[in-house]
């Protein structure tokens, strides 16, 4: 089972977006995503959160057209996305597409970001999606499937990265290298084969494929 997961940012590839639904797919949104699930002619199986993103329209909408609305106060510890993730989680899929998790407030953004390195989602395979880029939180190995010329970066998300490696399929190498927190050593790497591989021993790292065409 999969699930597309719609935040609360913003959407500015639709097209890219719809291209990536299948009829299988299981809906949820976080609040306000669920106008971009609704804008695509969507009908979300549920909506997570505090709903102040949405208008009384909206939600009679939603809940005319069979929608579970998951209600949460106001005054919370969570963000809305976090409370979708931990319900996404409950369902143990085998994929989470996430989609809007980026722009407009950068401490969303950020936060949306680094919630995907936090433990408690470890278990959970998350690809966030914004149009042509892909982006995945990895804990020992990835394989990235494109075309030769494609972007890819990897920036780490705690103290120290040890023992990064890529393997095969990009330009530029690394062998059993140590990327402290905040270094742009991996930013801009390049896909020379249509598959590139990497790893590491510790820690955590966010790996950003954008396609060249």
């Amino acid at each position: 089972m999969r699930i597309i997961l719609f935040a609360n940012g913003e959407l500015p590839y639709p097209d890219h977006a719809r291209a990536l639904i299948r009829p299988e797919d299981v809906i949820l949104c976080a609040d306000g995503g669920a106008r971009h699930a609704m804008d695509l002619g969507l009908t979300p199986d549920r909506v997570v959160g505090d709903l102040d993103s949405l208008d009384s329209t909206d939600l009679l909408h939603l809940s005319r057209d069979g929608a579970d609305l998951d209600s949460y106060p106001q005054d919370k510890d969570d963000t809305d996305l976090e409370l979708a993730l931990r319900a996404a989680r409950e369902l143990a899929p085998e994929e989470v597409i996430l989609l809007g998790a980026l722009g407009g407030r950068l401490d969303q953004t950020l936060a949306n970001i680094f919630l995907l390195a936090h433990p408690d989602y470890a278990d959970l395979r998350v690809i966030l999606v914004n149009g042509p880029e892909r982006a995945w939180v990895v804990r020992d190995e990835l394989v990235v499937r494109g075309r030769p010329g494609d972007i890819l970066s990897v920036i780490p998300l705690t103290p120290d990265v040890t023992g990064l490696t890529y393997h095969h399929g990009l330009r530029w190498t690394l062998t059993d290298a140590i990327l402290p927190f905040g270094s742009s050593r991996g930013v801009s790497n390049e896909l020379v084969a249509e598959e590139a591989r990497l790893s590491l021993k510790t820690g955590v790292i966010l790996v950003i494929h954008r396609t060249s065409r």
